[in-house]
């Protein structure tokens, strides 16, 4: 029995729409317990689709190359999904003009507050030159972020792994956080999300609001920027 299961599971695993398939149903999976429990913090549908897809993919043997051959058009997607905030951010441009110091004075805060802190954790951890390296970008979305830590000798793959933990973490902890610090306005908080957490925290923000959402939308963008320019720099002056 328990061969034929493993004959099933080989030919399943080699067709495509498996790994799409699987993905489409852990997410919205994931959403329902995240709507049913509250939509508590530590719920974030994102983090539970990542958890249930590595547990299949750990328990099966089956390679991450594997996988990705089926969820690539999921991962196709991501470039027009970005592409289509532009629609929350042209509805709420006179906002964002009448914001435009206030959003440049907060993007240039936080991007370097992000550098400058991930630069010292990982000092205090001890960890070598490349491994801070590829820290130091984390907050940028992952192609910016993998670029700038290849340039400067870092390893793209370990800041991969950061950008996606720092988005989970910040669309699940985010929000609440904001919210201890009554932090209350939409445009404030959505800066304040899709600055620290990019594509990830932008999705989360869309969700409390369409202001939220154009203005982290905005952050993400600006930030992968303001990022490219002061790793570099920074990595410069104290290293």
């Amino acid at each position: 029995m328990g061969e034929r299961l493993s004959d099933i599971w080989v030919y399943l695993a080699a067709s495509p729409l498996l790994a799409l398939t699987m993905t489409l149903v852990a997410f919205q999976a994931a959403s329902w317990i995240h709507v049913k429990a509250g939509r508590p913090a530590l719920l974030n549908p994102v983090l539970l689709t990542v958890a249930a897809v590595v547990a299949v993919l750990v328990l099966t043997g089956t390679s991450y190359e594997t996988y990705f051959e089926g969820a690539q058009f999921i991962h196709f997607l991501l470039g027009p999904a970005t592409v289509a905030l532009a629609i929350p951010l042209y509805r709420q441009f006179e906002r964002v003009k009448r914001s435009a110091f206030a959003v440049a004075a907060s993007l240039l805060a936080g991007s370097l507050s992000a550098i400058l802190a991930s630069l010292g954790a990982g000092l205090v951890f001890g960890v070598d030159a490349a491994s801070l390296v590829s820290l130091a970008p984390k907050s940028a979305t992952a192609p910016v972020a993998m670029g700038i830590a290849e340039k400067l000798g870092g390893l793209p793959s370990l800041t991969a792994v950061f950008v996606i933990l720092t988005g989970i973490l910040g669309a699940s902890l985010g929000p609440p956080l904001l919210s201890l610090l009554r932090v209350r306005d939409e445009a404030a908080r959505g800066l304040a999300i899709g600055t620290a957490s990019h594509g990830i925290g932008t999705a989360r923000a869309l969700q409390d609001s369409e202001v939220a959402g154009a203005f982290s939308g905005l952050a993400m963008g600006l930030n992968a920027l303001a990022t490219a320019l002061l790793v570099p720099i920074v990595w410069a002056l104290l290293f």
